[in-house]
């Protein structure tokens, strides 16, 4: 092989490893920006639910109207604490089998299974075509349907 075919060579392998290493940076700079942007939004959200479940003013002019004003702040308490697991779930800090002893962690309590009741179904249309938060409302369906106190009694 010639001198110059293999500057040439060695030029394009450098060249085409350049490209790769670069998209690959790219790609992995684009998945951070996303994460950075939905923990911004879920910030936003989180502040919000915060001062909801805190403002009986505020919550007032938010509530159902077959709803007490109480009943919604607690409410809102509840899905601040399940929008929490759901942002940890989806920026990959729930380790992979146990997002179902987090949902049942959650469905003990009383306020969380009343606000899956009311609201599951709005979560559930909230998550179609999103297969991760498809599967995280999933999880804490069947954590809700689990939890002993949402059993018939036996006869």
């Amino acid at each position: 092989m010639k001198l110059t075919t293999a500057v040439l060579a060695t030029g394009a392998v450098l060249s085409l490893t350049t490209a790769v290493v670069g998209a690959a940076r790219l790609r992995q700079d684009a998945r951070h920006q996303a994460e950075r942007n939905e923990a911004v939004v879920a910030r936003n959200q989180l502040d919000w639910l915060a001062q909801m479940s805190t403002n009986a003013d505020l919550a007032k002019l938010w509530k159902p109207e077959d709803m007490d004003v109480e009943e919604y702040m607690q409410l809102l308490k509840a899905n601040q604490l399940i929008c929490t697991l759901s942002l940890r779930d989806r920026l990959g800090f729930v380790r992979d089998g146990h997002l179902p002893f987090f949902a049942s962690m959650v469905m003990s309590s009383d306020v969380c299974r009343r606000y899956w009741h009311r609201f599951g179904d709005l979560r559930a249309r909230e998550a179609e075509g999103n297969e991760r938060a498809e599967h995280f409302t999933r999880v804490l369906d069947q954590a809700a349907k689990n939890h002993p106190q949402a059993q018939p009694a036996a006869a």
